[in-house]
Parts: C-alpha cells; sequence; structure tokens
C-alpha cells in the first residue's frame, strides 16, 4: 500500500520515449523499472509535404508542396538505484528542404527536444520529484497541448515540473509542487508568447490495492503577451486511478476552473482530463488521452485576441507487433476549439472562432538487422474553421487539408 500511494507522481518514462511525457501522462506511468547503459541513435528521413505551410494564406487555394529532409542524433540513459531514480535524454537534429517553402523563406531548420526526469526516495514517508523539457521544434507535438498550428519559424516550448510527496497514514498521503511551463515564438509571432506558473497540492487515498481516490486543488497564472489578457486560473477536481492489471491503468480527473481574465469577466467552466494506458498482449499496446479546458494558447492572431479558449483534446495511439522484425503503428489526434470573447486592439469585437482539426498517422518500424531500422509514415490532417475576424481572414487560414509522406532509416546502438 505504501507503494500505491506514491504511484504515478515519481515514476519516470522508460528510455527512449522522448514524446512520452504530455497528456498522456494523466496515467501513471512506471515503464522505468531498471538501469540501462547509455543508447545511442541516429537516423534520416525523407519526406514529401503537399501543403507545407498550411496556416499561412497567400491567396485562395493556396498550398505549397516540399519535399525534406530530417537527420537526427540523440541519447538516452537510466539510472535506477533503491532511493534514486533518473531519466535522462537528448535528441537534436535539423530538417533541410530541397525546395525552399515559399512562406518561410527559410530551407534550413533546427529541431531538438532535452529532458530529464529524477525521484528520490528519502525515506518510506518522503519523496521528491522533478520532470523536466526543453523542445525546439517547427510542427506541433499534439501530445503537449501547447499549440495546433504549424508554424513558420521554429518555436521553444519548456516546462519544469517539482514535488514533494510525504506519505501521512498507511492510505493517505499528498503531493505538493509548482510547475512552470512557457511558449515563446519568432518576433514576428511573439503576440502567443506565454508563461504561465502553477503551485498545487493533490491528496491522495488509497482505497485498495488497485485503486486511489485523488483530489488536486491547483492555482495557475499565465503572463501572456501582444494583445492578449493576463489571466488566473484556478482547478478543484476529484479523481480515480486504477489498475486492472500490471500492464493496465486508467486515470480520469473532473471538476471546475474557476477563470479571471484581466480585463475580463469571471468565468466558472467544467474540467476534465483521463487518460489510459494498457498492453493488451503480447503484441498490442495502446494509449489514449482526454482533456477540456480553457486554455491560454494560440488566442492571438495579429491585431485580435480571443479572451475564452475552450479547448477539447483526444489522442489516440496503438503499436502492433506483426513479428519480431515488425512493428505497425497508427492512431488520431482531435482537437476542437471555440474561442470566444474576441476583440481587436481599439476594442472592436471579433466574431467568435470555431476550429475542429483531426490528424491521422500509420506508420511502420522494420529490423534490417541488429540496431537497423526502416521506418515509414502517412499523416493526413484536416482542418475546418467558422468564423474569427469580420474579413473571415482567421477561418481561412485554418480551413487546409494536408498530406505527409516520409521514408527512412534508424540506427541504434
Amino acid at each position: 500500500m505504501k507503494k500505491q500511494l506514491f504511484t504515478g507522481a515519481i515514476t519516470l518514462a522508460a528510455i527512449g520515449a522522448v514524446s512520452a511525457q504530455g497528456l498522456y501522462d494523466v496515467a501513471p506511468n512506471d515503464d522505468a523499472k531498471e538501469s540501462l547503459p547509455i543508447k545511442w541513435s541516429a537516423g534520416a528521413t525523407l519526406s514529401y509535404d503537399d501543403n507545407v505551410t498550411p496556416t499561412v494564406q497567400s491567396g485562395p487555394g493556396f498550398e505549397d508542396d516540399a519535399t525534406s529532409i530530417n537527420a537526427y542524433v540523440g541519447a538516452a540513459f537510466v539510472s535506477v538505484t533503491p532511493q534514486t531514480t533518473w531519466d535522462v535524454y537528448a535528441r537534436v537534429g535539423g530538417i533541410f528542404y530541397f525546395d525552399e517553402p515559399e512562406a518561410s523563406g527559410n530551407d534550413v531548420f533546427g529541431q531538438g527536444r532535452v529532458g530529464a526526469n529524477w525521484a528520490h526516495r528519502v525515506s518510506e514517508r518522503l519523496r521528491f520529484s522533478s520532470r523536466n523539457y526543453v523542445a525546439y521544434e517547427l510542427e506541433p507535438d499534439f501530445t503537449q497541448g501547447v499549440t495546433t498550428d504549424r508554424q513558420v519559424e521554429e518555436y521553444l516550448h519548456y516546462q519544469t515540473d517539482n514535488a514533494v510527496g510525504y506519505r501521512w497514514t498507511e492510505r493517505l498521503a499528498t503531493y505538493t509542487g509548482v510547475r512552470l511551463r512557457g511558449i515563446e515564438f519568432d518576433d514576428d509571432f511573439d503576440g502567443n508568447d506565454r508563461f504561465i506558473y502553477s503551485l498545487y497540492n493533490q491528496f491522495r487515498y488509497s482505497a485498495s490495492e488497485q485503486t486511489i481516490w485523488t483530489l488536486d486543488y491547483r492555482y495557475s497564472k499565465t503572463d501572456a503577451s501582444g494583445a492578449a489578457s493576463d489571466s488566473t486560473n484556478q482547478f478543484v477536481t476529484l479523481g480515480v486511478e486504477h489498475r486492472y492489471s500490471p500492464n493496465s491503468v486508467f486515470a480520469v480527473k473532473a471538476g471546475v476552473q474557476i477563470r479571471d481574465v484581466d480585463g475580463g469577466e469571471d468565468s466558472s467552466n467544467p474540467f476534465l482530463e483521463a487518460a489510459v494506458r494498457t498492453r493488451v498482449n503480447q503484441q498490442f499496446s495502446f494509449r489514449a488521452f482526454a482533456r477540456y479546458s480553457v486554455e491560454d494558447y494560440g488566442t492571438s492572431f495579429g491585431n485580435h485576441t480571443f479572451d475564452t479558449n475552450n479547448t477539447l483534446r483526444i489522442g489516440l495511439t496503438g503499436n502492433y507487433e506483426v513479428s519480431p522484425k515488425l512493428t505497425l503503428n497508427a492512431g488520431l489526434n482531435y482537437i476542437q476549439t471555440d474561442q470566444e470573447d474576441g476583440r481587436f486592439l481599439n476594442g472592436q469585437s471579433v466574431d467568435d472562432l470555431d476550429t475542429d482539426l483531426i490528424n491521422l498517422f500509420v506508420g511502420f518500424s522494420y529490423q534490417l538487422n541488429q540496431g537497423v531500422y526502416l521506418t515509414g509514415s502517412y499523416n493526413f490532417t484536416d482542418s475546418d474553421a467558422s468564423g474569427g475576424e469580420p474579413t473571415g481572414g482567421t477561418a481561412a487560414s485554418r480551413t487546409y487539408d494536408r498530406n505527409r509522406v516520409s521514408l527512412g532509416v534508424n540506427v541504434e546502438f
């Protein structure tokens, strides 16, 4: 029972899980069981994109296709001792476009992500945890829930989450922590820069060996740039974490988000987040998440902004091992945003902006020989928007289809 009280708050992602942090981690992830030596990786992928800058409108029906090569090197390391666990990873590389995208004016872009997760058990009662990452990229990472738009230039986003856990009784424990998160864009788009700091406390009550009830309170302050207003959010949620088996876990939280926008109106909104992780059998594994909340990201569009951004995010991903050499993967992301309370800098109101985006992907990995893999993927994105500024320009820039195909080789050693 002592172990159950802390499950999910300090356990760390498995080696190489560079994108594991994020919305999927609402459910506990305890893949890191033992130390693993440093593991290097490198790869190159050739890609074709039929709409490389979809949110940039240069006229009716404008689409800019491009072929590119994406090369990277990476490393990951896991250290597990009875008291301390470290999970450190890094991946850096770049994208070179053979045909320079018309909207960006560049043909080379940097890509990278670095993370370090740490957990330390002082005693059977007292524990510390720290989860951190910094990412510099061009495409949105839908699992992080930061942005939905493909950017013309690279953008930086980062997070550090540090907590202390204490077991008060055999059944009751708390986690208290601070989280800092930020996103920074190129100077031409810095109106969407955000810095968010949060203080939180979670009560954890062990109802059984498989089930833990949670009660959370989180205070969050957003410092916004450009025309957007600063905001304060308070979250009160009740949740449950249930482990169906050693390989299957489900977690859900539901409650209220109490919101105060500087210069705007106070509001109370429903809040929900859930995740499931399971290995059905030796061949098939599955993960999913869902979150509904009012977000502060992506609300500014040049000379106007929206004070309310009701957002639903859903993600599904699965892996199927056809054979020891061949693995298939597929999934989807669905994001619905209803942006309200819009205004221009001069105070003129803006029509609500509604956007529905679905991203589907399928792929494979085939082991050519020891440590060498052939990979491929197909990715389809469909975005449909309505409303926005009176001219309709905002909705036009968010209505598009996009297809991407890639084939690459990865090496692990």
